[in-house]
Formats: C-alpha cells, structure tokens, sequence
C-alpha cells in the first residue's frame, strides 16, 4: 500500500462551497442538488468553516414532521444564520498530507469530510469515502 501518496491524489478539487452569509436553505439546497453531506463555508476563497448535514438536520425540525421545504427553509432562514449553525475554524488537512495522515483523521469517527488547505485558502476536501475507494483501488 502506498502509505506515502499525497491527499491530492484522492481528495476533491471541485469543492461546491457555501459563502458567508448565504442563506441556510441555499446550503441545504447545494446539499441535495449535488449530494454532499459537508459543505466547507468560505469567506472570499478563506476557508472559515464547514456545515454538515448532520448540522442542518440538528436545527432543522421541520424535517422530523415532513414539513413542507419551503416552510423549513423559511423558518430556517429567518432564525437562524449559517454562522450560528457551521463549525467554525474546522479541523483542517495541509494540502501536504498524505492519504494516511488523512485516513488516520478520518478513522477518529469525529468527521466523515476534511477540508485540504494551502495556509487558509481551500484548496480540497477528503471524505472518508475518498479513502474508502483509495483502498479498495489497491486490492
């Protein structure tokens, strides 16, 4: 196995980002429209923080009930900001890391998805999916 290989062989390039300041129901729409389960939030091309399904689906109580989604997304959207429901300054990945420093975080089971970052600039993200394929390559 090649425990060496950089993180930017698996990671993705092609980040579908949420912007400070962007509606909650923008993020859960980016969600479901690209099946994403973390959305990093970006402040210019600064990372600042990620918000995960998991995090929606915590202020979100309308889903428990089948509320209509634009019900959901309005109540959402006039209580709460995405910077009151992402994690700020979220564990990170040096776009120098490797696909073990990368399983090695991932294998935590504190996240499921890590931004990869030149200094402060979101450069990529690694899912514990990324890895699970990059394993599976190998056999």
């Amino acid at each position: 196995m090649k425990h060496h290989d950089p993180v930017s062989r698996l990671m993705s390039r092609q980040v579908i980002t949420a912007h400070h300041g962007d509606p909650i129901s923008k993020v859960r729409g980016l969600m479901r429209e690209h099946g994403v389960h973390h959305i990093p939030v970006v402040n210019g091309d600064q990372l600042i923080g990620i918000v995960s399904w998991s995090d929606i689906l915590r202020v979100s109580f309308g889903d428990a009930f089948h509320t209509d989604e634009r019900t959901v997304d309005a109540t959402l959207d006039h209580t709460l900001t995405l910077e009151e429901v992402m994690q700020r300054d979220p564990v990170t990945l040096p776009e120098t890391a490797t696909v073990r420093d990368a399983a090695e975080l991932l294998a935590t089971g504190r996240f499921h998805a890590v931004p990869v970052v030149s200094g402060t600039k979101l450069v990529g993200m690694v899912t514990s999916t990324d890895i699970s394929k990059y394993l599976l390559a190998q056999f």
